[in-house]
């Protein structure tokens, strides 16, 4: 191990941590814990919102720093240094955010905007893979507007170059499309490294995703994994150094942080 060095994690959650379709991560339960027992920091950097994140820790049985909603807040910073601050906001709420969608979408788009909210409970289910409390939770978002589209590629396009003018994002994952402001996963990540910083002389970021809203991510780490995602087209990413699991979550993930580990030379 490289003396005084220390590795922060940054993750998504579905498909790269927990299993794609149950979310369960039983498998490699004890990993994590034996990574963070170790001084590693381990931060979900999520589409989640922050129910469901705690939800998470809480079936953990470890209380994780986290990033929620594709980057608009973060979480527990504290539990790191005290010094840190408890939450830092980086996002208007979503209530400001669809009025803004309102007044500057033109009619003909917002028709091809389909809200979550909006659709029955049957479908929310379907879409979420949840039920019940669980699909209370990720529907209980403060920063973010989830929706999808029923339009082409040329529409989608035109209505992310309208909303980028007014400040304001299209982030697409792996069940919908969500409304943000101006800010994403890679934003937020930057911003807990500047901070971690501050008292860590020597500081590797780790980024582990399984999907293309994942790749801006592991383009600004300092070791980038994937993990394996049968949708997803290995020959068309073009990130150096990038670490690969052929294992799907929650498996892979465990795979791909021992080999991301070993290239740090940090033996766990």
């Amino acid at each position: 191990m490289k003396k005084n060095l220390k590795v922060a994690i940054f993750t998504d959650l579905d498909g790269s941590l927990l299993h794609r379709d149950t979310f369960k991560f039983d498998p490699i339960k004890d990993y994590i814990i034996s990574l963070v027992d170790r001084g590693i920091i381990i931060i979900p950097n999520s589409s989640k919102t922050e129910k469901e994140i705690e939800k998470f820790n809480e079936e953990l049985g470890v209380k994780l720093p986290y990033i929620s909603e594709n980057g608009s807040s973060i979480k527990g910073l504290n539990l790191i240094n005290a010094n840190f601050p408890d939450k830092i906001v980086l996002s208007r709420e979503k209530e400001e955010l669809i009025k803004i969608f309102n007044d500057k979408v033109p009619e003909q788009l917002k028709d091809k905007c389909i809200q979550i909210s909006k659709i029955s409970k049957k479908e929310q289910e379907k879409i979420f893979g949840q039920k019940d409390d669980k699909l209370k939770d990720a529907l209980n978002r403060k920063y973010t507007s989830p929706f999808l589209f029923n339009g082409d590629k040329n529409e989608q396009n035109k209505l992310s170059k309208i909303l980028s003018s007014n400040s304001l994002t299209l982030q697409e994952g792996g069940r919908v499309i969500n409304l943000c402001d101006n800010i994403n996963k890679v934003k937020s990540m930057n911003k807990v490294i500047k901070i971690l910083k501050k008292t860590e002389d020597k500081i590797k970021s780790i980024a582990v995703g399984d999907n293309y809203n994942d790749l801006d991510m592991l383009k600004n780490c300092d070791v980038p994994c994937l993990v394996f995602n049968d949708k997803f087209k290995l020959d068309q990413i073009n990130i150096d150094n990038l670490v690969f699991s052929n294992m799907p979550s929650p498996e892979g993930w465990a795979d791909v942080i021992k080999k991301a580990l070993d290239k740090l030379n940090y033996n766990v």
